[in-house]
């Protein structure tokens, strides 16, 4: 198996079609047909299905394209990690973000890196927090967000920050707090509309209530962020969620959060690397940067009800 191979074969399943993908490569289609098969008989099975209209891949050829993706970065990596300077990092580094830190975070991250680190391309990719584990661990990204559920022990992680976790609804609902604040009870006894229990958030939300001997009256679930405010705005219930990806409407005036007690609510966010893959200068100055951006929206309550940890 050689690395023109994985190439190959990654950017034929992301074009869709050999022939497109031997535009791109500049390589003749018959050739790359060819190295196509050899990895397919190497490998003992088939990778894609061909017809008129293109290629998909198979169930076999899925799998293999994940593990080609992160082979082809973690090579990438070590050239960049050999040729560039301590003192001037350069280079690609991939950051996952949940979706419901990516609204605190993502913004002010990207500008921050553009004007520290104009030769650091940082890409930023968004995901539930189940996904962004298994690419960690695969080596397709360099560094994530995550939430510290006592499930972190295959990473390099550092504490980064605690969020507190709030009752949210629409600001004219007739289900809101005439105060400030309500218990975790009061809070549960509202139709809530809560992410899944592969989001981080969840799960804790959950625990917390099996520990007060508290159950959940009534639970919409929606994965979305965006499809979740849609219904909150709709009126169709509440959430309780850290104030982060509600931000715009918060301060808009057309949610309103309130804060939960008895118990109160919080969660910590910690920033993880892999064990077992070691950072560029790149990825290690953005890894910097990450702690150095929360530090500072914290800092200045842009960041709403969290506080920075030190790193532990």
């Amino acid at each position: 198996m050689e690395l023109r191979q994985l190439r190959y074969f990654v950017a034929i399943v992301d074009h869709g079609s050999l022939s497109r993908a031997a535009l791109t490569l500049h390589v003749a289609q018959p050739a790359l047909t060819q190295q196509l098969r050899q990895l397919e008989e190497e490998l003992g099975v088939q990778l894609l299905h061909r017809s008129a209209q293109g290629v998909l891949s198979t169930d076999a050829g899925k799998i293999f394209y994940e593990h080609a993706q992160a082979i082809l970065k973690q090579v990438a990596d070590a050239r960049s990690a050999v040729t560039q300077s301590a003192t001037r990092p350069s280079g690609n580094v991939t950051l996952g973000l949940p979706h419901s830190i990516s609204g605190a975070l993502a913004l002010p991250l990207l500008l921050a890196a553009r004007e520290q680190y104009p030769e650091i391309t940082l890409q930023l990719t968004e995901e539930i927090t189940g996904n962004l584990t298994e690419q960690l661990k695969s080596g397709r990204i360099n560094l994530a967000v995550l939430f510290d559920d006592g499930q972190l022990s295959p990473f390099a992680s550092s504490a980064l920050v605690e969020e507190e976790m709030r009752f949210i609804c629409r600001s004219d609902a007739p289900f809101a707090p005439e105060g400030p604040a309500m218990s975790f009870q009061q809070a549960l006894a509202t139709t809530l509309i809560l992410p899944g229990l592969q989001h981080g958030v969840r799960p804790r939300i959950d625990s917390r209530a099996r520990a007060a001997g508290l159950t959940a009256a009534h639970v919409i679930e929606i994965n979305s962020i965006a499809i979740l405010k849609s219904a909150i705005l709709a009126g169709m219930g509440a959430t309780i969620l850290p104030a982060a990806p509600m931000l715009a409407e918060l301060d808009s005036g057309a949610m309103h959060s309130y804060a939960i007690h008895s118990p109160v609510l919080t969660r910590t966010v910690a920033l993880c690397a892999s064990k077992n893959i070691p950072l560029t200068n790149a990825g290690a100055a953005v890894q910097q940067l990450v702690r150095q951006v929360a530090a500072q929206l914290c800092d200045s309550g842009r960041w709403q009800g969290a506080h920075i940890l030190d790193a532990t």
